[in-house]
């Protein structure tokens, strides 16, 4: 679940940058109602990042050795499959929901639980589905832009996915509560070190980090949830986008 929020934010950042910077259609990037908010909550966050998270990160980073990193990185990614593989079944996706649930089955077995990707060498490949993008997928409005303490860029309906996300995480069913906050806890340290490179682009950039990171994080969302093909803004919005300029 929490990889799953992270990967999206690396991914919409490397996704920015590739396309020049650009923004988020005018249908998904704003108004931005909350943004007073959302900028306190993100100079929260930064500061807990930059006191706490990224230290350990950097320190687990320094001393974990990178055939182990990988195994831990591909031991949570099996277990978010399991996410992807719900609601790919919820959303009617045959093929990805077979081919996430060969992914599972093999990973688990093959793969010493999860340890080793030796589906990718069956073809079979990771798929990245949430009931985020599930509730879009059934029409559901993204709603205005919010950023969670201790979590980082949502929306609304986003945020109410993460309660759906929870509750298909494999080790929240673990009888032994010490067991599921330390796997919490390794997981929060791996996906942090994973994305200590992405960081250090966002704090090299020139650009407003809140404003860069959001748009960035809704145009992404916005891929996901139409699989890569979003629909064309409406003529009226292009319009309206004319007047604003005026």
């Amino acid at each position: 679940m929490l990889r799953k929020v992270y990967k999206t934010a690396l991914l919409s950042i490397a996704a920015t940058l590739l396309h020049g910077c650009a923004s988020a259609p005018h249908g998904e990037r704003g108004p931005d109602p909350l943004e007073r908010y959302n900028r306190a909550i993100y100079s929260f966050n930064e500061k807990v990042d930059k006191y706490v998270a990224k230290p350990i990160a950097e320190g687990y980073q320094a001393v974990t050795p990178d055939f182990v990193d990988k195994g831990i990185t591909n031991f949570f990614g099996n277990l978010d499959d399991v996410t992807t593989m719900i609601n790919s079944l919820l959303q009617f996706k045959g093929t990805e929901t077979m081919t996430t649930l060969g992914r599972i089955t093999i990973n688990s077995s093959l793969g010493l639980f999860g340890l080793v990707d030796a589906a990718s060498a069956f073809g079979l490949y990771r798929q990245d589905e949430d009931f985020g993008q599930t509730l879009g997928y059934w029409g559901i409005p993204p709603g205005p832009y919010l950023v969670l303490p201790f979590w980082g860029p949502s929306t609304v309906r986003d945020s109410f996915g993460l309660g759906g996300d929870y509750f298909t995480e494999p080790y929240t069913y673990l009888p032994d509560q010490p067991t599921q906050w330390g796997l919490f806890a390794l997981e929060v340290v791996d996906t942090r070190a994973d994305l200590l490179s992405a960081g250090r682009i966002l704090e090299q950039s020139t650009f407003d980090p809140y404003a860069f990171l959001r748009d960035a994080y809704l145009q992404q969302r916005r891929n996901l949830v139409f699989d890569g093909s979003p629909p064309e803004p409406e003529d009226e919005e292009f319009l309206f986008d004319l007047e604003e300029e005026e």
